[in-house]
């Protein structure tokens, strides 16, 4: 783990014990600070007693503390945390900006910091994939794989590569990024915001750490990406501005797990972050066609008969799932769960690649309805029905894709859940031999 001399006698409350929590408690207990430490469940708390004096912060005097370290999945907005901090004078950090404050006493080293609304984890491990391929010992983390703070100290040279979301960029104040990258930004998260614009807002704080000898990248031209970009530019402070909306990069055929639009913009973007650190096309161009990509991210589950069947359980919004309809001509869709918008807009420009929609969960009926006059659409609320029609349905050259553009919270406990479930059904319908079925019924 990263141990700090910056943390030595100073004194945390720590709210939340899960990964990211568990990470800050340790680290600092290992470099010498004082804590206090709360979670609502009793067996953490149990787990860290011989660490931390273990009190609620709400009822405990923080006087004189040095921060409140919370979890991303906090919320702050009218929350009595937020509102004990204010009376007591204390600071609301999370494990990011104690990775900030940490940084002056490691060796030497560079600190990527990648957020949007969409595409963060694929293009976080891929540029981490590039790093690691052209020999430069890296890490990734933040939102991404095992806590920054838990990990190894990397050694002189190495690169910090961090998957940033909004929440987790409310609560840094010093995370001056080498290279920083606004993805997108689209409508999502506006429980914990004050609107679209303070969401896009938060995004956007990320350059306002920026040095002004580090390189700032914006890959997308849709309305708040390029609104940040522009203030960026007109305040004249950071000096190298790269802008890749409007960039191309051939050879995407070649990488098996960067199919589609959307990964064709992360990729591009991942190539001008490795680019900005040093790395040349000689280096990343081998490294994007052996890149293996992330589970539940248009993830290649299987191919069967001649179908192919994609898991993209993590498009959790309209925005994600429009792209992966753009990635290939036949796509049998599964779509629905929890929905985040009454509307398919992102998704409209790609219907022509829709063979059929299958739907499922509590956005089954509203997209029924918006999809019933635009190509056919069964009704299947579960996704083993709609696995199995699918593949039932399922010509050779086709592909049967998860992409629901909704959370999963309505019938999972997260996408990763929903992900497992598609592949459980797949193989069952593989196993019985169920693809293409409907058509070989039609013709005899």
């Amino acid at each position: 783990m990263i141990i700090s001399s910056a943390f030595t006698g100073k004194r945390y409350a720590i709210l939340g014990l899960a990964r990211s929590g568990m990470a800050a408690l340790e680290c600092l207990y290992a470099s010498g600070a004082e804590l206090l430490a709360w979670d609502n469940r009793e067996e953490l708390r149990e787990s860290v007693a011989d660490k931390a004096i273990i009190a609620d912060p709400l009822a405990s005097d923080l006087s004189g503390y040095d921060a409140i370290v919370v979890s991303p999945g906090v919320p702050l907005n009218g929350q009595p945390i937020a509102r004990k901090a204010a009376t007591d004078d204390v600071p609301i950090i999370g494990d990011i900006e104690l990775f900030a404050q940490a940084r002056p006493s490691l060796p030497s080293h560079r600190v990527v910091g990648i957020t949007g609304t969409n595409g963060k984890s694929t293009t976080t491990a891929l540029v981490h994939h590039i790093l690691a391929s052209a020999g430069v010992p890296t890490v990734m983390g933040g939102n991404i794989g095992l806590p920054v703070l838990s990990q190894q100290p990397l050694p002189e040279g190495g690169v910090y590569v961090l998957e940033l979301s909004s929440y987790q960029i409310d609560l840094t104040q010093s995370l001056d990024c080498d290279v920083a990258l606004l993805l997108n930004v689209s409508p999502d998260h506006l429980d914990r915001y004050d609107g679209f614009d303070a969401y896009a807002a938060s995004k956007a704080r990320l350059f306002d750490m920026l040095g002004d000898d580090h390189t700032a990248i914006f890959a997308s031209n849709d309305e708040k990406t390029q609104l940040a970009l522009h203030c960026l530019r007109d305040l004249g402070r950071v000096q190298n501005i790269i802008d890749t909306s409007a960039s191309e990069l051939t050879g995407q055929a070649d990488w098996p797990s960067l199919q589609g639009p959307h990964n064709l913009q992360n990729a591009i973007a991942a190539v001008a972050t490795v680019e900005a650190l040093g790395i040349s096309e000689e280096q990343w161009r081998p490294a994007l066609a052996s890149f293996d990509g992330l589970p539940h991210r248009m993830e290649r589950v299987a191919e069967a008969g001649g179908v192919l069947f994609v898991n993209d359980s993590k498009a959790t919004n309209p925005a994600s799932t429009g792209p992966a309809l753009g990635a290939y001509p036949k796509i049998h869709w599964i779509l629905g769960g929890l929905p985040k918008s009454d509307t398919l807009t992102e998704c409209e420009p790609f219907y022509d690649n829709v063979v059929k929609a299958y739907t499922i969960g509590e956005a089954g009926p509203l997209f029924g309805k918006l999809l019933a006059d635009k190509m056919p659409v069964e009704s299947c609320e579960m996704i083993l029905t709609a696995v199995q029609r699918a593949a039932a349905n399922a010509k050779p050259g086709e592909v049967v894709l998860l992409s629901p553009a909704c959370a999963s919270f309505d019938q999972f406990r997260d996408f990763e859940a929903r992900g497992e479930c598609f592949r459980t059904a797949v193989k069952s319908v593989i196993e019985k031999n169920l693809i293409g079925t409907a058509i070989q019924e039609a013709s005899q």
